[in-house]
């Protein structure tokens, strides 16, 4: 492996079905371990983490809460990342699903594979 090549890291994307509790947190907390110690041995690191925003278990938990799923994710969002700003997580970028950025690359790749 090459000293200038990025080293990857991505925590799973968490559904946000509810607040994050400590399996979040846990995950979290040994991805950003990884993050600092690549960083410490000089290599460039780029840190993914983010909330799945679609699904059967988020649908079924905003109608429960009596709200539209995107209400429901714009809730529950702020509440993940003030946590890892509280844990100080050293992540390079935080990606909602709902996210125009995010629905443009998978159209892309996704449009790029059913035209192969």
């Amino acid at each position: 492996m090459n000293k200038h090549d990025t080293f990857y890291i991505t925590t799973p994307i968490y559904y946000v079905n509810d607040v994050p509790h400590i399996g979040h947190a846990y995950t979290t907390v040994a991805a950003d371990v990884l993050a600092r110690y690549w960083r410490l041995r000089e290599r460039d690191v780029f840190f993914l983490t983010g909330l799945d925003e679609h699904g059967q278990k988020v649908q079924q938990a905003a109608a429960k809460a009596g709200i539209d799923p995107q209400a429901h994710c714009d809730r529950l969002a702020p509440q993940f990342t003030n946590l890892w700003q509280r844990l100080n997580i050293s992540n390079n970028a935080f990606i909602r699903t709902t996210d125009k950025p995010h629905q443009a690359v998978v159209q892309r790749y996704l449009q790029d594979l059913y035209d192969k």
